[in-house]
């Protein structure tokens, strides 16, 4: 498999599917965002943390800055994303995505993180390498949006 030549970026056969991608990204965010800011107890007991200050309201914190990327995921889901195409959008995905899967991954290799911490390393990667498609190879050059 070679990589696309720079004729063939826009070709909608080489273009990741961005509206679905950002809709899958707002479920899981929103999801994930809805759990954690009404649940933070229920997640800090299921991951084996001690539930104390100020555990709770740091998953609380996640949860609403998950809430606040799957809000602005939603609003340019119809938008043309990557290239320089809504281009902060796409840089801040494929960061939070990347980082977030590093973190996990080590996590998970270390051991003792169980099945969810996993699950979530997979699916944080997974986004990571569809948003850096996104912003470092692909976009939506010359396609409508």
């Amino acid at each position: 498999m070679t990589a696309p030549l720079a004729a063939d970026i826009g070709d909608k056969e080489n273009d990741v599917n961005t509206k679905a991608l950002m809709v899958a990204s707002t479920v899981v965010l929103g999801l994930a965002g809805v759990a954690a800011s009404f649940a933070p107890a229920e997640i800090l007991a299921g991951l084996g943390v001690p539930v104390m200050a100020p555990f709770p309201v740091i998953i609380q914190l996640l949860g609403a800055s998950y809430l606040g990327f799957a809000m602005a995921n939603w609003t340019a889901k119809d938008n043309m994303i990557g290239g320089i195409y809504a281009r902060p959008l796409s840089i801040g995905n494929f960061m939070h995505f990347m980082v977030g899967a590093l973190a996990l991954l080590k996590s998970a290799v270390a051991g003792g993180s169980g099945m969810p911490v996993v699950i979530a390393a997979i699916a944080s990667a997974v986004f990571a390498v569809m948003f850096g498609y996104l912003v470092f190879v692909g976009g939506p050059a010359g396609k409508e949006a």
